[in-house]
């Protein structure tokens, strides 16, 4: 099989990395390290995917000779393309459920217009969440669901499962919510569902919840009306009923469990109107692209828990049920 092989190959890579990582070299800056690892790592998954299930064994060793060869910027390019393409295919999905075929010529239209200083939201068919999840499933092979998770700890509470097939280096799943700035003064960082991309920027799923069951303004108002938040994004149009929008449900993997999807920073074109219903964010302060991020399938799942390595700091004190995966990538990780 393909896909064997070439995570033989990744394996020989990420050998590498670890003797890389104890580098003089690389020791002034292990975190940057481990953030060329992962885009590395996405750039082979996600170009791997993009050849569709007729890929060979020779597409994957040109992918990893392509992935040794090529700048870092050229690999985050390459990845930027590659979930962009996946995520244009679930708009274009998520369309053709929601939208009813005289509004999808005015649903561009309706992205730039405004009543009394309120964009306009443009009808939608009477879906709820489960609706639309099923008909997804139907359309793209996979959705997904919160429900207990497995994992064998009395901290687990819920967890996020694949319904359905994805191939290795699938977009699976967003993590929704409000963006904040490097260093922005009022994130509680006692807040589980916070998350921090490479770069700083902060991503808060607390007031995403679930979602919703329709197409509305959101300006990062918690959708639970008994919490409030002072805090208020730039507001847009979003769809409540994505059933991909369920990253901050994600837990990290028991023990004698092993991870299968990692974050992929994505930087979101505000410039592709007809797609920003579907991207489950909203940013303090004005910006061209919204910084998010997206998880993504690092094997073949079928029906089952997906589990991302939370790197915790191994140089802080840890919750008693975190497993580390990685020693190593969890300090170079926190530096």
């Amino acid at each position: 099989m393909a896909f064997a092989k070439m995570f033989f190959l990744f394996n020989k890579f990420q050998q590498g990395v670890g003797v890389l990582a104890k580098s003089t070299t690389f020791a002034k800056n292990p975190r940057q390290l481990q953030y060329e690892a992962d885009i590395n790592k996405l750039f082979m998954f996600t170009s791997y995917n993009r050849l569709g299930r007729d890929a060979e064994e020779a597409d994957a060793e040109e992918i990893i000779e392509m992935a040794g060869k090529a700048s870092l910027s050229e690999q985050q390019k390459q990845v930027q393309e590659n979930i962009h393409y996946q995520l244009e295919n679930f708009c274009a999905s998520m369309d053709e459920i929601l939208l009813r075929d005289n509004d999808k010529t005015e649903e561009l239209k309706a992205d730039s217009v405004t009543t009394a200083d309120k964009p306009l939201v443009p009808e939608t068919k009477p879906l709820k969440l489960a609706e639309v999840s099923k008909l997804l499933k139907d359309r793209i092979g996979y959705t997904l669901e919160v429900k207990p998770s497995l994992i064998p700890h009395k901290d687990a509470g819920q967890g996020c499962f694949i319904e359905g097939e994805a191939d290795v280096g699938a977009l699976l799943a967003f993590y929704p919510g409000v963006i904040y700035p490097p260093g922005y003064p009022n994130v509680d960082a006692q807040n589980s569902y916070l998350i921090t991309r490479y770069d700083g920027m902060v991503i808060n799923a607390q007031p995403w919840g679930r979602g919703g069951e329709s197409r509305q303004v959101w300006n990062g108002s918690f959708t639970t009306p008994e919490v409030r938040t002072d805090a208020k994004a730039v507001e847009a149009v979003l769809e409540m009923r994505n059933p991909l929008a369920f990253g901050h449900f994600l837990n990290h993997p028991g023990k004698e469990m092993d991870p299968n999807v990692m974050v992929c920073p994505y930087d979101f074109p505000l410039s592709e109107k007809r797609m920003r219903a579907y991207i489950p964010n909203v940013a303090l302060g004005d910006a061209h692209v919204l910084k998010t991020l997206v998880l993504v399938s690092t094997r073949a799942l079928c029906n089952e828990e997906l589990m991302l390595n939370y790197r915790l700091s191994n140089s802080e004190r840890r919750p008693e049920w975190y497993t580390p995966v990685d020693e190593e990538e969890d300090g170079r990780r926190s530096n």
